[in-house]
Parts: C-alpha cells; structure tokens; sequence
C-alpha cells in the first residue's frame, strides 16, 4: 500500500508539472500579441532595443518582451532565425556582411546597405530597414589640441607626422585580416613610430592625458565626446561600413501589417553625433538605456508628425 501511495504522489506531481509547464520558468511562451526584441549587451543595443519596443507599444496594442544580452552578433542571428526573437534592434551591415552573410566586405555604404538588405531578404526572409541614421564604425582619433596644431583633419593628414606618433588600438585589430593594421598600412603608405595594443575602454583616458598621440576608436563612443577628441576622416575609405538599422522577420511582419510603418519611422533619425551623446548617457553617466531611449523619443513627441 505504502509503495502505491508513493506511486500516485509521483504520478499526481508529474501530472501537475506537465499540465502547468507552460507557467515554469524557460517553458513559458510569450503571448499571443508580444513581440520579442532582442538586443546585444551594449548600450547602444540596448538603447535602440527600448526605442523600439516604445514604439511598438506606442503605436499599437501589440507588448514587447525584451531578450537583452544576447553574446554575440551570431547569437543574435541564431535567435532571429530559430525564432526566438522576432526583432533584433541594432544589426550593423560591415559585421553581417561577413558573419551572416559570409561575404567580402564592401566599402561604399548605400552599396553595403543594399547587399545585406537584397541578402536578408532572399536567404533569411527578414526585412532588414534602412539605417537609423548612424554609423558604429572604427576610426582614428586624436586629441582636438593637436588636431588644430597640426591641422590633421583626415587619416592622410598623418603621414608626415606618423612616424613620431604614438598609437593606441585594440589587440585584435592589430592582428586581423583585411581591415586590420597590416592592410591600413598598405592602402595608406604608412605605420605609426608606436603601436600599443590595449582594451578599448582604456584609449581614450590614454590619448586624453597625452600617454597617446593616436587611438582608434568607435565612432557612436559616447567618450569621444566627453574627453573632446576629433574623428578624422577616413578619407580613403579603409574601414568598411557599419550602418545600424533593425531587423525584422517577415512573418512577424505579415502578422503584424502595423508594425513596418512603425518600424520605418526610426530610420534616418539619430545621427553618428546623436548616438554618441546617447551612449554617452548610459556609459559615462550610467542612466539606464531604458531611461534614455524614453526621454529621447519624448523629447520627440515619438515623431508623431511622421505616422
């Protein structure tokens, strides 16, 4: 009796665990009317994530569940591709060209635009929009004070100096293939008297207190801005471009037909400055990007005069 009384108990547990599992944590579903946007574990990702999905729940009865942190730009197409996630908020033409796509990279940015979004289409059925407005590219950076010296306004302007000059990067640029250091140097004829590889969070404090003359940076870097340094130009298109724009599956689309014009109204409305300022917000000031995304499209009444 004792054994068959155990039984029931395990088979009644089982049976609940079973009718319930959707209600479990990782087994739950999202509801019918949610839409899931997934985002990188950058700011920028994330401010672009919570953009997007105010203006989901702005302009229609549709929610959003957010899936932030995604590792990876190859996580966040694998989760877009097995479903898991409907919207990916920040995708950047020059890294799917090479990751999702698998392709050369193009310099010409409306050329870049056009493969990925003809690409997307075609191999993975998403809707890829046109860019937001800004780029998160490399570029050379130095400080404003010796920019104004020198009168160093583009990449080239640093020949006659280079060979003085120290130069601040990331380790793995200086290592990789294509655009990395070895093939700026044979497109611009020229190399830095130094190079100092060093993380990416740490050039900028370094060119700012003069322990570098020289450091490459990410354009939409909010400490561009904070410790006043000058973008120069990169005058013979070394770096490939990364536009950012949103991603959308197209079922999710055809179930929703309100969500593309919504989608379409962030095209073209944060520039490289703007983006620089926002990032700025949650880096520098640590503002959550939550936060920012909502004052931002407040501050723009949503563009309503768009819809």
């Amino acid at each position: 009796m004792l054994k068959k009384n155990r039984f029931l108990i395990i088979l009644t547990v089982c049976l609940s665990i079973f009718i319930s599992g959707c209600s479990l944590p990782g087994l739950s579903g999202p509801a019918k009317n949610t839409i899931k946007v997934g985002t990188l574990n950058t700011s920028e990702s994330q401010i672009m994530g919570y953009m997007v999905r105010l203006m989901i729940e702005h302009y229609t009865d549709s929610k959003v569940e957010m899936v932030n942190n995604l590792g990876s730009s190859i996580v966040q197409h694998q989760a877009m591709m097995n479903g898991d996630v409907d919207i990916t908020a920040a995708r950047y033409t020059g890294t799917d060209l090479a990751g999702a796509l698998g392709m050369e990279p193009v310099k010409d940015p409306k050329e870049a635009l056009k493969i990925v979004q003809h690409e997307f289409q075609k191999r993975f059925d998403q809707t890829w929009f046109d860019s937001y407005g800004f780029a998160n590219s490399y570029a050379f950076t130095v400080t404003k004070g010796l920019a104004e010296k020198e009168n160093v306004k583009t990449v080239s302007d640093l020949k006659p100096l280079a060979a003085k000059l120290k130069l601040g990067v990331d380790n793995s640029w200086l290592k990789r293939k294509g655009d990395g250091y070895e093939g700026f140097v044979k497109q611009y004829g020229f190399q830095f008297g130094r190079t100092f590889p060093m993380q990416i969070g740490l050039v900028y404090q370094a060119v700012a207190n003069g322990k570098m003359d020289v450091v490459l940076a990410y354009t939409t870097d909010g400490r561009i801005k904070a410790f006043d340094l000058k973008v120069l130009e990169d005058d013979q298109h070394f770096f490939p471009p990364y536009d950012a724009s949103l991603v959308a599956r197209n079922d999710v689309l055809k179930a929703h037909p309100e969500l593309k014009g919504v989608l379409q109204i962030l095209s073209g409305k944060i520039d490289t400055e703007k983006m620089q300022e926002l990032n700025y917000e949650a880096d520098g000031k640590m503002k959550e990007p939550s936060v920012i995304a909502k004052e931002f499209l407040e501050e723009h009444h949503y563009f309503e005069n768009e819809k």
